[in-house]
């Protein structure tokens, strides 16, 4: 099971390549299973922020594990809000996940609150502002330095954007588990951090990381690492 980030989507994630999981399913050892999360991509949503809490969004990737393997576990992958979906479904429903690959740990915690009250911001602009002005301001949000050769990583959306300041508000709304519940996760755990990204900081993987037992953490500096991230998973998986 492979659930993508914030605004982006099945698509997005293979132009850009980050987050591009297609590898486990070439080994032979996996089948890999992507979806859109409720309000990206191909998926429709309703129009309350408490339907794209994380929480709520572990409920549909659990849903998409029910459909395709009804009783074997699955192991799971995230990414960024992915990330937050699978901690949030794997601590709901322990049994149904075997191995966990954590990748982008987002602001979470202590953290979280500007990255919270960011997302609140953009949401009053979204909807205040016109088509133009939109465009201009997707433009002109900063990639973090490590994706400074991939442009595509920023690209607009893959959400409606009349979805979009309800999908935000409900990010900004959500958090990680409690630390409690984190410490009892007991699969084999790949955390994949990338540096230098205060919307993903490599402190939120390394506390993971020391949270959950059984984990190796591994800390990308260049986007071409990045994107070996899928080569990484796959052979993880595969262990």
């Amino acid at each position: 099971m492979s659930a993508h980030g914030l605004t982006s989507s099945r698509a997005s994630t293979l132009r850009s390549g980050v987050g591009d999981y297609t590898a486990v399913g070439q080994g032979g050892h996996r089948r890999l299973v992507s979806y859109d999360a409720r309000g990206h991509g191909e998926s429709s949503g309703g129009r309350s922020a408490e339907e794209y809490h994380w929480s709520k969004l572990a409920l549909d990737l659990l849903a998409v594990a029910d459909h395709f393997s009804p009783e074997a576990p699955v192991a799971g992958i995230g990414l960024s809000m992915g990330t937050g979906t699978l901690l949030h479904a794997v601590t709901h429903l322990p049994g149904r996940f075997d191995r966990l690959v954590l990748s982008a740990p987002p602001t979470a915690w202590q953290t979280r609150a500007g990255q919270a009250g960011m997302y609140n911001q953009m949401a009053d602009v979204i909807e205040k502002g016109t088509p133009d002005e939109l465009v201009e301001l997707f433009a002109s949000v900063p990639l973090p330095e490590i994706f400074a050769d991939l442009p595509e990583f920023g690209a607009v959306p893959d959400i409606d954007i009349s979805l979009l300041p309800t999908v935000f508000r409900g990010a900004g709304q959500s958090d990680l588990p409690p630390f409690e519940a984190l410490s009892g996760i007991t699969q084999p755990t790949l955390i994949l951090a990338w540096a230098g990204d205060p919307g993903h900081p490599v402190s939120t993987a390394e506390k993971l990381a020391e949270l959950i037992p059984n984990s190796e953490l591994v800390v990308s500096t260049t986007s071409s690492d990045v994107q070996t991230w899928g080569a990484r998973a796959a052979a993880f998986l595969a262990s």
